[in-house]
């Protein structure tokens, strides 16, 4: 089991249609261009950002290939989010993203399945 952890300041993430082009899957981007308020973008992309930070940092090394864009983040229909990958080959992500104020957080551990 391995964690990562990231925090982010929300202000950062204003405007930044590239940086949404970047790090955002086409299923994300088409989530990401629904919000009319450029708050609720800012939002979504410093916790998308802040979520796939935490996840490398649970990859550690890893495939040195991946980018922000092969972890894709959705929302259940609880709206918990949940990650799909192809890098997910026998493992689990638990993920948590949370705002507050200036700061967007996210949490995550990443889980081996043992095979048998």
């Amino acid at each position: 089991m391995e964690v990562g952890i990231d925090i982010v300041k929300i202000e950062r993430f204003k405007s930044k249609t590239k940086l949404a082009q970047r790090i955002l899957s086409e299923e994300e981007l088409d989530i990401y261009n629904t919000y009319n308020n450029e708050n609720a973008k800012m939002l979504f992309l410093a916790g998308r950002f802040a979520a796939k930070e935490a996840i490398f940092k649970c990859f550690k090394k890893g495939d040195l290939t991946a980018n922000y864009r092969d972890f894709i983040i959705l929302n259940d229909e609880s709206g918990a989010p949940y990650v799909k990958s192809k890098f997910l080959i026998n493992q689990e992500v638990l993920i948590s993203i949370s705002h507050i104020d200036s700061t967007a957080i996210s949490n995550c551990v990443l889980i081996t399945k043992s095979k048998g």
